[in-house]
């Protein structure tokens, strides 16, 4: 059985009811308005590692494209400077390390610039990266149909000293020698099955070995700028600090004394996060202790010299936390 509701009986209102009643209608709509707003940020942030994923399609397995696609722009490479060169202005873009390539492209960037990117470190890690791929391409072309005497042409004297020097590959030096003694053999119109059975090897072992540490140095590029901005941020919280912690589960406060070193450095019988991500002046701090974990989530204020935030613990427990630096970072 269906009811039906006497309609709303219409009477004269004060100019007080009515204000009251716009002020409720404004305060729904700004309800229905943050939650809405609201709801559209998180949606956003769920999404944009997906999306990021999705655009982006920059892996590893680039590598092989430039080994076989640029063959001809990797076989000249005979030195740093011309390592570097072929990196900033194509390789680096191609594998999708655009933002390394145009860092190290740059020029008469600040020392302190220079410094604090560690542009030094990332130069070594491009070196060994493009010989890798050179050795690579050196060995993919004796093991197909380039053939060694083709190969061999590429050989000068610097170009092997720089590869042997560079490419890290154990196998290297055993293609380079089987690849002389086969150009040898073929002057002298010999042909030995055995001996060219040991330089395929040798091709197979090298193209194994430089795909290998390619890889481990592309991913070294790849995190470069996560990692010189966590170390930027580590550094601005270098220091000893003294922390003023209220708990609102027991209504209590406590001041303690932390003191954290510079990256890498990690003293003996000292607290210390399982793990740290600053980014900017937000600071995230994950705390791991018998057993339990707690969350802090601050900010830097006051030129580094204070910090202000929460933290929240799985006993239950959360509050604030406000900070003061009490030293510098001592090394």
């Amino acid at each position: 059985m269906i009811q039906s509701r006497s309609p709303v009986r219409s009477q004269p209102r004060s100019p007080v009811a009515v204000t009251r009643t716009l002020a409720r209608n404004q305060a729904r709509y700004l309800h229905r308005r943050t939650t809405a707003g609201f709801l559209l940020i998180v949606m956003f942030w769920m999404l944009t590692p997906s999306l990021v994923v999705a655009e982006g399609k920059v892996s590893p397995t680039l590598l092989a494209d430039v080994v076989s696609q640029r063959a001809d722009q990797l076989t000249p490479i005979d030195s740093d400077a011309r390592a570097l060169q072929l990196f900033t202005t194509e390789v680096g873009p191609a594998l999708g390390l655009k933002d390394a390539a145009a860092a190290l492209g740059a020029k008469k960037l600040p020392g302190k610039m220079v410094k604090d990117l560690g542009l030094a470190e990332l130069s070594q890690s491009v070196h060994e990266l493009m010989a890798a791929l050179a050795a690579w391409q050196f060995a993919d072309s004796i093991r197909h149909d380039a053939g060694p005497s083709s190969a061999v042409l590429s050989l000068s004297a610097a170009r092997q000293e720089w590869l042997l020097g560079r490419s890290r590959s154990a196998s290297l030096s055993d293609l380079l020698r089987l690849t002389q003694e086969e150009q040898t053999l073929r002057t002298s119109q010999t042909t030995s099955n055995q001996h060219n059975t040991e330089l395929l090897l040798a091709a197979e072992r090298t193209v194994f070995e430089a795909s290998q540490r390619a890889t481990a140095t592309w991913w070294e590029i790849h995190g470069w700028k996560e990692r010189t901005r966590q170390a930027k941020g580590r550094a601005r919280l270098c220091g000893t600090w003294q922390w003023t912690i209220h708990n609102h589960q027991h209504h209590d406060e406590q001041k303690n004394t932390l003191v954290f070193p510079p990256e890498g450095q990690v003293p003996a019988n000292v607290p210390a996060p399982s793990e740290i991500m600053i980014l900017g002046d937000s600071i995230y701090l994950r705390w791991e202790y018998n057993g339990h974990i707690q969350e802090d989530s601050l900010l830097f204020t006051k030129d580094n010299t204070k910090i202000e935030g929460s933290f929240a613990n799985s006993l239950g427990g959360w509050g604030s936390i406000t900070g003061k630096r009490l030293a510098a970072c001592k090394p």
